[in-house]
């Protein structure tokens, strides 16, 4: 007898060749419906088999929370159970064929601030390339950071949780179990999903190993002349000598967004000055043009009156001439008579 969600019942055993049936059928119904699934598919008994899908493996095992649930879980990823895994940020959802088709969803918090600086501090200068990241070709000190089981990037029991659609009372069952393998499996593909699921960026780890190298390089000084490859090789290097060129240090991202904001501040600065420049000038044009206009008006008020004063005196003068006005003389004061002696 099997525990239910809502009551006791016997569930029908089915097969593993019944359920590769039923999920080859529901993923074709899917499909002409439209629904673009991507199905775990596993090639022979191990289900993860590189660095990164081995490592979230043993990772999971490594709890005495989900030993029990796990192996049935392992089963049912190897024979095709789990039609879609779908990996988002801090998300996944899946659908995993059993006795039906169960919906599964698990949440995985982010990973914290302080843990992801911590680990980059650790692993800088020591990842050479993107490739190398995510082809797992890591040094072991690296490789210990990264799986550390409290303070890696693989997430622990109470920052992961669980949902299923099964009526399987336990947090864990088998068809979560298929899902969380199935995540393995997609890590030997993808292995940057794990870096999306918790949240952060994987590339600043190389950012921080570049910045750390190019310091180092430019501490040891020059690169090395052909005169010292041929001292070392004991080779003749027939090759024109250039200026030794020397190593300079590399921008991280964050310096180099602060250098775009700078360039973008300086030409709005510079756009707002010839702006103003421009605005003064037609201000002053615009004064200089009205004074020359007051004084043009002036200037021809001050010529209209002097004519007008002109005219007005020639033709006081043309009256007088004509009426023949006798110009009068003024009278002489009366004098006192003198008496002859």
């Amino acid at each position: 007898m099997a525990w239910g969600r809502y009551n006791f019942e016997y569930r029908p055993y089915v097969t593993v060749e019944e359920r590769r049936l039923k999920a080859a059928k529901m993923a074709k119904k899917m499909a002409k419906k439209g629904e673009k699934l991507s199905p775990v598919e596993i090639k022979g008994r191990t289900i993860a088999r590189t660095f990164w899908g081995k490592a979230w493996c043993e990772h999971l095992e490594s709890f005495s929370d989900y030993e029990n649930r796990l192996p049935r879980g392992r089963t049912y990823a190897r024979n095709g159970s789990v039609i879609d895994l779908q990996i988002e940020i801090q998300q996944v959802k899946a659908m995993v064929m059993g006795s039906e088709l169960y919906h599964i969803k698990i949440d995985i918090k982010p990973l914290p601030k302080a843990k992801w600086q911590k680990i980059k501090k650790q692993c800088s200068g020591n990842i050479n390339s993107m490739l190398d990241l995510l082809q797992g070709r890591l040094s072991e000190s690296v490789m210990k950071v990264i799986t550390d089981r409290d303070n890696g990037l693989f997430p622990k029991p109470d920052e992961i949780s669980l949902d299923c659609s099964c009526p399987d009372w336990a947090t864990l069952c088998k068809h979560v179990a298929a899902a969380l393998y199935g995540i393995g499996a997609r890590l030997d593909h993808q292995p940057e999903l794990l870096f999306i699921l918790r949240g952060i960026d994987h590339t600043e780890l190389i950012d921080e190993s570049l910045d750390e190298t190019s310091f180092e390089m430019d501490k040891g000084g020059d690169v090395l002349a052909d005169d010292a490859l041929s001292d070392i090789f004991g080779i003749d290097m027939d090759v024109e000598k250039k200026p030794v060129r020397k190593v300079t240090k590399k921008k991280s991202v964050s310096s180099r967004k602060k250098q775009t904001v700078k360039k973008k501040v300086a030409k709005d600065s510079a756009k707002k000055k010839t702006v103003n420049k421009k605005t003064s000038t037609t201000k002053r044009s615009n004064t200089s043009t009205s004074i020359a206009k007051n004084n043009k008006k002036t200037s021809k008020l001050t010529i209209k009156k002097t004519a007008v004063s002109a005219i007005g005196k020639v033709r006081s003068k043309q009256t007088t001439r004509k009426t023949g006005a006798k110009r009068q003389l003024p009278k002489k004061a009366p004098g006192k008579k003198t008496i002859g002696k």
